[in-house]
């Protein structure tokens, strides 16, 4: 869509955007009006389900479908948390829309809890978001004293309050059950599914979760219609996007887009190319847990699910990282382990064990002190954590959660498609056996 106009971002350019005066008189909240005056619950749920509204945390779920999972029946209560802790590497697009327009998310949240009938909600931020979670808490006080929170909202008859939850700064909280975990005051483990949140997740009772920008498209599509968001990008994954283009490029930022947008344009027309105009060289396409992917690979390639799938890589959380040629790749891979290898919570043991010994071996490998036999081992490793990648038919990882998988894909991908440059490491001081 060549005429394609921001959506989510059209006003994070405005003063005092973050206000509830200024999102009111641009039409916001009217959604909300929209959908208490004139839709039942499963009607909310159907048209969100039309549009085809896909995840935008990472797994790229249906958001509608995974709605439609809450039972009908049962006297348990049912909850709404958006996941707001945004720490994926490379990625920082939710902290931009809780910054500048943090009411259109509010109005996703209060509309996707009508469609549940959630009377309860939480917003689950990243510890180190504290600015983000002051205006968080602003946005909540005034839309409470507007009367579009609490009871009774919009005279509708309908009860909802909403509550920030701060993180402690642990990644593994990202993920929806180790998040659950951690809203119920334990410690942050993932849990194994079935059963799925949808049946039984916070309190063991019904919980959706969704990600920050997948609740701020609710809004919109309320206003405008699953046939309008249907024709933004690709049948199987359309809508808004936004992209994150971070490393070696001369315009790192947030930019939006259409799904399925030429990563190409994203490099090279929105983000001004690659620093000093080096030759590109690698590229993380959904942050740092997404296979890399060469230069090569990124031609003609469209930023959406089965775009990415189509080179065995994935959208993931859209933290688009660019290495240019100058980049030590043994030494890019190590930094990446490291993360995953201080961020395991330690439940699963090919996990705790694994991301440790990647670190040991990619150390020695970097110091030159490796062998052939320490290439062969990392791939064993990465075999043993996560599995082989084949995201055209789906992956079954070996761990609780996909921690184990987000970190063994990054660097097995390393070692495949830039293999010459580990082994030029074991020719510097180590015997090569």
């Amino acid at each position: 869509m060549s005429d394609f106009k921001p959506i989510l971002t059209e006003h994070i350019h405005t003063e005092n955007s973050h206000t509830l005066e200024f999102y009111r008189s641009v039409g916001g909240y009217s959604a909300l009006e929209k959908v208490l005056k004139t839709m039942a619950p499963d009607d909310v749920t159907n048209e969100v389900k039309a549009s085809n509204l896909r995840g935008r945390g990472g797994a790229g779920f249906s958001a509608g479908l995974k709605w439609g999972f809450i039972p009908k029946e049962g006297d348990k209560p049912k909850y709404l948390v958006c996941n707001a802790d945004e720490s994926e590497p490379g990625t920082f697009k939710d902290r931009l829309l809780m910054t500048k327009v943090p009411h259109q998310m509010l109005e996703g949240i209060i509309i996707a809890s009508y469609a549940i009938q959630a009377q309860l909600a939480f917003v689950y931020i990243r510890g180190e978001f504290y600015s983000e979670y002051l205006i968080l808490e602003q946005m909540i006080a005034e839309a409470k004293e507007a009367s579009l929170l609490g009871k009774n909202i919009l005279d509708s008859g309908y009860d909802l309050d909403v509550v920030i939850h701060r993180g402690a700064g642990a990644y593994i909280c990202g993920e929806e059950t180790g998040l659950l975990e951690s809203l119920e005051g334990k410690r942050g483990w993932p849990r194994i599914k079935p059963p799925f949140p949808a049946i039984e997740g916070y309190l063991k009772s019904p919980t959706i979760v969704n990600n920050v920008e997948t609740l701020a498209n609710v809004p919109h599509i309320i206003n405008r219609g699953a046939d309008w968001f249907r024709a933004i990008g690709p049948e199987k994954g359309p809508g808004p996007k936004l992209f994150c283009i971070s490393g070696r490029v001369k315009k790192p930022g947030v930019y939006e887009e259409p799904m399925g947008i030429s990563l190409q344009d994203l490099i090279y027309d929105r983000a001004g190319g690659i620093t000093k105009d080096r030759k590109l060289k690698a590229v993380f396409p959904g942050g740092s847990s997404s296979p890399i992917l060469t230069a090569e690979e990124t031609e003609d390639l469209k930023m959406d699910f089965s775009g990415l799938a189509s080179v065995n890589s994935m959208l993931g959380s859209a933290g688009i990282i660019v290495m240019d040629e100058t980049v030590n790749m043994v030494k890019a891979c190590l930094n990446v382990a490291r993360f995953y290898a201080h961020e395991s919570c330690g439940q699963c043991t090919p996990c705790r064990e694994g991301t440790s010994w990647l670190v040991k071996i990619l150390t020695r490998l970097y110091d030159g002190n490796g062998t052939r036999r320490d290439i062969e081992m990392l791939l064993e490793i990465t075999d043993n954590m996560g599995g082989l990648a084949d995201f055209s038919l789906g992956s079954f990882g070996k761990t609780v959660c996909p921690f184990g998988e987000a970190v063994s894909w990054p660097v097995r991908s390393f070692i495949e498609k830039f293999e010459n440059e580990f082994v030029a490491c074991v020719n510097i001081g180590g015997a090569v056996v």
